[in-house]
């Protein structure tokens, strides 16, 4: 079986680009998911590579609702510097919740500036409000194992046991 249809594992080969062809992810490490509505890619991608063989390639146009979500200027947070450990730079990440949101409600933030005394962290995907180009190549089908179905994804090898 060589054709992406649902409850089978797809190995593809794939970069992300933005509308104009810079490259945002060079895709170093193939992506393998469970194909069948199983979310472990965005839908669309998933609809585009439906009934695809190895070595057929599709590339998806995505607005930022169809990727990962538009730009929330609410995630943005300043913090005192004094919250953070003595080795802060840019780019660092945390876990935290929101401002008013349940405790339950964590995510991670990312560090984007350093003042004297203030920390600018921001809790959208780096990625978010972008339209991206999503090109991929199938390398790999194989049928999903019943634990892998059962799962709703591929399983950790320790977890296959």
């Amino acid at each position: 079986m060589n054709t992406v249809e649902k409850n089978t594992v797809v190995t593809l080969d794939y970069n992300v680009t933005d509308p104009d062809g810079v490259l945002v992810d060079a895709g170093e490490e193939p992506i393998v998911y469970l194909h069948g509505g199983y979310d472990d890619v965005f839908p669309m991608i998933e609809e585009a590579l439906h009934g695809k063989k190895v070595g057929e390639s599709v590339s998806v146009k995505m607005q930022p609702a169809d990727a990962f979500g538009e730009y929330d200027a609410d995630l943005i947070q300043v913090e005192p510097r004094a919250s953070f450990p003595k080795e802060l730079q840019v780019g660092m990440q945390f876990e935290g919740a929101p401002e008013g949101s349940d405790d339950d409600d964590y995510q991670i933030f990312r560090v984007t500036e350093i003042a004297d005394d203030k920390v600018v962290l921001d809790g959208n995907h780096p990625l978010a409000g972008m339209a991206l180009v999503f090109t991929c190549t199938v390398t790999a089908v194989r049928p999903a194992s019943a634990a892998e179905i059962e799962h709703g994804g591929l399983l950790d090898e320790d977890e296959e046991d």
